[in-house]
């Protein structure tokens, strides 16, 4: 594992300056590069392959946390966010990714890359297939079905390792939100799911054989240090791009890095 340091603090810190730009610029949450980046990189290096997929996944939720803080401030002062929507959502959201959390802390890593495959190839299938102009209600939900989708989205997430943007930004468009105002909003659903389900991933994966050298549970440090760092700093130049840019052609692109992405990793958990 020393031999390989090197090799290993460089792919954080490329995964880290990109997710950084993708979590900023289409609000879903740098996780979507990070936890294959990491799953990779660590099964380069030798990591039980147990483990690596939780270690993924937990480490990619630490990141998000500053990830997340700064995304929503460079929305906010652009004016971009509905803070409404944020404080009547993140309770739901944090408890759905709390128990999210504790569930993929006790179940095989075969089970975290279906669903984090699965996840990624619906949000690549949206990315390019979908259209900001399509509605299936003329306001936010409320009440019960609030609850159960703000839960859905929080739980989903933090067993992906990912921001709650990929998810957030679908339901707000299409319940009549501007593109810009989902991106914003949803933005900040990342810290109410990445700090419980970071925790969570901290208790659950304390004593779990196999884990990478100074990891605290399924949390690797040095992986949480070097691309928090680097998500900070590329998070809001994404965010200033994102009210700027026609993203129509770029979004097609990257779904399709997505698709290949999801594919690689679902043929990773179905291998004998």
């Amino acid at each position: 594992m020393h031999a390989d340091l090197p090799l290993f603090v460089l792919a954080l810190a490329g995964a880290g300056l990109f997710a950084g730009l993708i979590g900023g610029l289409f609000g879903v949450g740098g996780g979507i590069v990070i936890v294959p980046a990491l799953y990779h990189v660590m099964g380069v290096l030798g990591v039980d392959d147990d483990v690596r997929s939780h270690v993924a996944v937990a480490t990619s939720l630490s990141t998000i946390m500053a990830t997340a803080w700064r995304s929503l401030s460079t929305h906010a002062k652009a004016g971009a966010v509905d803070f409404e929507v944020l404080k009547s959502w993140t309770p739901w959201i944090a408890l759905g990714a709390l128990a999210g959390a504790i569930i993929a802390g006790f179940v095989d890593g075969e089970v975290l890359l279906l669903v984090f495959g699965g996840g990624l190839m619906l949000i690549a299938a949206n990315m390019a297939f979908g259209r900001d102009t399509w509605r299936v209600a003329q306001g936010m939900p409320t009440g019960v079905g609030r609850g159960a989708i703000a839960i859905v989205i929080g739980a989903l997430s933090a067993m992906m390792g990912i921001g709650g943007g990929a998810f957030g930004v679908t339901v707000m468009t299409l319940c009549g939100r501007p593109i810009h105002q989902a991106v914003a909003t949803a933005s900040g659903f990342g810290a109410a799911i990445a700090v419980p389900a970071a925790l969570a991933n901290v208790a659950t994966g304390w004593n779990a054989p196999g884990l990478p050298p100074l990891s605290a549970g399924y949390v690797n440090l040095p992986g949480f240090v070097i691309v928090a760092l680097l998500t900070s700093l590329t998070a809001p130049i994404g965010a200033r791009l994102a009210h700027r840019l026609d993203r129509i052609r770029l979004k097609q692109f990257f779904a399709a890095f997505l698709a290949v992405t999801a594919a690689n990793i679902l043929g990773e958990a179905l291998s004998p």
